[in-house]
């Protein structure tokens, strides 16, 4: 019986295929649990960022409110919108969490004008890694 011929542009079209399913997976798993999750990690996040020293706030209700409504309404957003609200930072990290990245840049971008939010510190990378060591759990292993 005669061996089948496997291209190696077909291999590794299967294999790129494979990757991106399994990243699309790992994607939609994150923002469901984020969404399910959301007032608890909006608190967590807060504190951290307020004991990190990254914002100084008047009121953490205020952003509290804030982190929840933005993981709630991430799981429903188009893949598109997100990518481009992520785009300025998206070579920030070389692993980068969606989630993670897309509150960095919620921070840095849109956060600032929260009438709670009295400054804000640090470079994006320390932004970003306060608010990872958070949302890095909702990975799956």
């Amino acid at each position: 019986m005669a061996k089948a011929h496997i291209s190696s542009s077909s291999a590794t079209d299967k294999t790129i295929r494979g990757i991106d399913r399994k990243r699309e997976q790992e994607r939609r798993f994150m923002l469901n649990k984020a969404k399910e999750h959301a007032e608890e990690l909006a608190a967590k996040l807060v504190q951290r960022l307020l004991d990190k020293g990254i914002i100084e706030a008047t009121s953490v209700q205020g952003l509290h409110d804030s982190f929840t409504e933005q993981l709630k309404k991430l799981a429903a957003m188009e893949e598109f919108d997100v990518q481009l609200k992520v785009a300025p930072i998206r070579t920030l990290v070389p692993d980068p969490n969606i989630i993670s990245l897309y509150l960095t840049q919620f921070v840095i971008e849109d956060l600032v004008n929260h009438p709670a939010i009295q400054d804000i510190y640090g470079e994006d990378l320390d932004v970003y890694l306060s608010i990872d060591s958070i949302f890095k759990a909702l990975r799956p292993a």
